[in-house]
């Protein structure tokens, strides 16, 4: 993960997905965080997964990061995501992508500077992975058509 660490770093620019073994040990370190690992996607978020489907929900989970953590200084930093209320907002808090300091500690994403697209959806990516892997019983979850589309 180091290579997230930045545009003035020496390292290589920024991978637009997590790799495997990146998650995996993204997954360990989260795992012995005892506020990190309580969280769990609940119905109301299991309805908008089976509803919304994993393109648009990618879609909607990379403009909340580029609206809520990918200015130099966010509105309400550190407290601009909400506990509930959509899967990735909850994704966010399991995998610390909640707020820039979060992004500093869990993932070597520095503070004070813009997000770049790369860091963007690289963060997009270990939220829809996460979500992905919570998101059991969605696909059982009725759901309405859209009777207005076309």
């Amino acid at each position: 993960m180091e290579k997230n660490a930045g545009a003035d770093s020496d390292l290589p620019p920024a991978s637009p997905e997590i790799s495997g073994e990146e998650y995996e040990a993204l997954k360990l370190r989260l795992a012995a965080s005892k506020f990190r690992s309580r969280f769990r996607l609940g119905q109301k978020e299991l309805r908008i997964v089976a509803e919304t489907g994993v393109p648009v929900l990618r879609g909607q989970c990379r403009k909340f990061l580029q609206e809520r953590l990918a200015p130099a200084h966010p509105r309400n930093d550190g407290r601009q995501t909400p506990m509930r209320g959509h899967p990735c907002f909850i994704a966010q808090h399991a995998t610390g992508c909640c707020c820039r300091g979060c992004l500093a500690k869990w993932h070597r994403i520095p503070a004070g500077r813009a997000l770049t697209e790369a860091e963007i959806d690289f963060i997009t990516s270990i939220v829809m992975r996460w979500i992905a892997e919570h998101a059991d019983g969605a696909e059982e979850i009725p759901v309405t058509p859209d009777l207005f589309s076309d």
